[in-house]
């Protein structure tokens, strides 16, 4: 099949069974959402919410976008933004690979980094500097991933029902990661119509605030991480924990052992927050005991991460490595 451009190719990500770090009861399967063209599960979003924009009016022709992202977000809207002659102004916290800078720069990206160690509603919070930026900028259009119902649409109407096609309706748990909430709010939608008995369970950085959240209905403080994408110091909006059944706290030295155990095992050359989501459906599968069928996902390619969790220097700096 000949495509017409770039775009049609987003979705429609295979799932591999993993055939060397299942626990010995449970099938774990993941999907390989990097082989969409921008590397990433933010393809999805990145055309949803500039499309939806276009259907409403608030994106005109030659438009800036703009918006704050950890970095994948920010390499699908340019992906769209280049192929329909939008201009894209992208807030970038400073922990972001120098990977993802470099490519966001390739594809003519404006990029406005910002300080990673305040919290929002602090004018150095790349959310709200982007809004700011946004407001300054007439006709210029605030994508706001973290409230724009196009994000959860496009997992609610892609992701989530390429897995019930895949594994023919016969799933047990999804893993699943929590930014900016829309992957999380798509798939409980669709399941809730699909099958209410399916468990979501919930990865989530050391540091982040959301598994507290869903265990005690209580924030606390947040700490840092460095796992990219995943894990927030507030509650997006978006967020539906309703079919969240358990949550795991997985810390940066576990995650990136973790993802780098999938490459040299499984083949699978995926990114930090890959580590999280398979290091607690590893977790989840051990608990529970018994035979399960397990979906997680593959984020976002390793390519991303070469200068820091694939770098054994790097690794070995920041104390993730063991001598």
């Amino acid at each position: 099949m000949v495509y017409k451009n770039i775009l049609e190719l987003i979705g429609k990500t295979p799932i591999v069974e993993m055939q060397h770090m299942s626990p010995n009861r449970s099938r774990l399967f993941i999907k390989l959402e990097y082989q969409n063209p921008g590397g990433s599960i933010k393809d999805r979003i990145g055309l949803s919410m500039i499309e939806a924009a276009e259907r409403s009016g608030q994106i005109k022709p030659g438009a800036t976008l703009v918006e704050a992202t950890a970095g994948n977000t920010g390499l699908g809207l340019a992906l769209v933004a280049a192929q329909k002659g939008y201009k894209l102004i992208l807030v970038i916290p400073d922990k972001m690979s120098q990977e993802k800078v470099l490519h966001l720069k390739a594809m003519g990206v404006e990029i406005v980094t910002t300080r990673s160690d305040v919290e929002k509603g602090h004018p150095e919070y790349y959310q709200d500097k982007a809004l700011s930026i946004s407001k300054s900028i007439p006709g210029s259009f605030y994508v706001n991933q973290f409230n724009n119902p196009a994000n959860v649409q496009a997992h609610e109407t892609t992701t989530a029902p390429e897995i019930w096609e895949q594994m023919e309706g016969d799933l047990d748990a999804i893993v699943v990661g929590v930014g900016s909430a829309g992957t999380i709010g798509g798939i409980t939608k669709f399941f809730k119509k699909m099958n209410r008995e399916i468990d979501i369970v919930l990865a989530d950085p050391q540091g982040s605030v959301l598994k507290n959240y869903v265990e005690t209905g209580e924030t606390g403080k947040a700490g840092s991480w460095f796992v990219e994408g995943i894990g927030e110091d507030f509650i997006p909006s978006q967020c539906d924990f309703s079919f969240v059944k358990k949550a795991y706290t997985i810390s940066d030295k576990e995650a990136f052992a973790t993802a780098r155990e999938l490459l040299l095992k499984e083949g699978i050359f995926a990114g930090s927050s890959t580590g999280v989501l398979l290091a607690a459906a590893l977790r989840y599968a051990k608990e529970t005991g018994v035979e399960k069928k397990i979906v997680t996902f593959a984020c976002d390619t390793g390519n991303k991460y070469l200068s820091k969790m694939y770098n054994d220097q790097w690794m070995s700096e920041k104390g993730f490595l063991d001598n």
